[in-house]
């Protein structure tokens, strides 16, 4: 079992959720973070992190459609080890609906 990020986090990514993974599994996009199933150790400390409730066990039916998204993007994105800065609009796209055709697949840009 791994822990899955999901739609809510598109264009917020806060970060939180970076700072307390223990084997840093986050994997960072333009707009975006994953989790390395493959890394995750199902800890869960990652799950309270997360201001925007994005972060739900495979096992939950809202992390379903994700799951697929978290790998293959994993694959793809630098892995990110620390909290950076989150978009200055990241409050105004926190619980907006609807977000999925937002999700850019660029990797992160320092």
């Amino acid at each position: 079992m791994a822990y899955v990020v999901t739609e809510n986090c598109i264009r917020c990514k806060f970060m939180d959720c970076v700072e307390v993974c223990p084997v840093d599994c986050f994997y960072a996009g333009e707009n975006f973070l994953v989790i390395n199933p493959d890394e995750c150790i199902d800890c869960g400390v990652c799950e309270p992190e997360c201001p925007a409730e994005a972060i739900f066990p495979d096992s939950d039916g809202r992390a379903e459609a994700w799951i697929e998204t978290n790998a293959r993007l994993a694959g793809l994105w630098p892995n990110i080890t620390r909290k950076g800065e989150q978009p200055a609009d990241a409050e105004e796209w926190r619980d907006k609906p609807d977000k999925a055709g937002l999700l850019s697949e660029e990797p992160h840009k320092d």
